[in-house]
């Protein structure tokens, strides 16, 4: 019999005789396969809290520039809001001068004044009506329009604003936008003088009126 045959015999019957150790065997077996299971849970554990810090700094950075933002939308937000109180100063003078200024030249003055205090370069855009959606006649339609930070903001200024007159704004803004098929973004009224029933009308179509009556 050979060396390697008398280890086996005598490793089997030490397993059959010595209860010890068998226990000690058997002990020492499960200890590597727990050893062997725990290196791999502390491997995927590890991995999750790396995941996790990765989110929460991943989260922190959405959370500084979420934060960031909201800042510079409310100051923006309260210099939009000062920019129109001075501009609404600035149509009540205007509106005491009136007497001395033609309608053009009146709003060729509002219209410096929305640049000057808000930044709103004011154009002139104009096409032809064949159909005479705005008028009821085919004619040409003027519309004032300014694009600040790519938004297409329509203007009406006029010295003096009816409930007609925004009906007739809304069919000019119907018409630019059948023509265009751009997306208007705001709607602005600039009048010193408004009559009640055109501020509701300005309500109702979703327009912004700047004016002091």
């Amino acid at each position: 019999m050979s060396r390697k045959e008398s280890l086996e015999d005598q490793f089997l019957k030490l397993l059959k005789k010595d209860e010890k150790f068998r226990l000690a065997i058997a002990s020492y077996l499960g200890y590597n396969k727990i050893s062997e299971k725990l290196d791999k849970y502390d491997k995927k554990f590890n991995s999750i809290l790396e995941e996790i810090k990765l989110l929460r700094e991943d989260q922190n950075k959405l959370w500084e520039n979420q934060n960031r933002l909201w800042e510079e939308v409310r100051s923006l937000r309260e210099d939009m809001i000062k920019g129109f109180e001075l501009v609404e100063r600035h149509i009540s003078a205007l509106g005491a001068r009136w007497g001395l200024m033609s309608e053009e030249a009146f709003r060729e003055g509002l219209k410096g004044l929305l640049e000057k205090e808000l930044g709103l370069k004011v154009e002139r855009w104009l096409q032809r009506d064949d159909k005479g959606i705005v008028y009821g006649y085919p004619s040409n339609v003027e519309i004032d329009i300014s694009i600040k930070d790519k938004k297409t903001i329509l203007i009406e200024v006029s010295s003096h604003i009816k409930a007609s007159d925004v009906a007739l704004f809304k069919r000019k803004i119907d018409f630019y936008i059948s023509k265009t098929g751009e997306k208007v973004d705001r709607l602005l009224i600039v009048t010193p003088h408004a009559d009640e029933d055109a501020i509701k009308a300005s309500k109702e179509f979703g327009f912004e009126i700047y004016t002091k009556v």
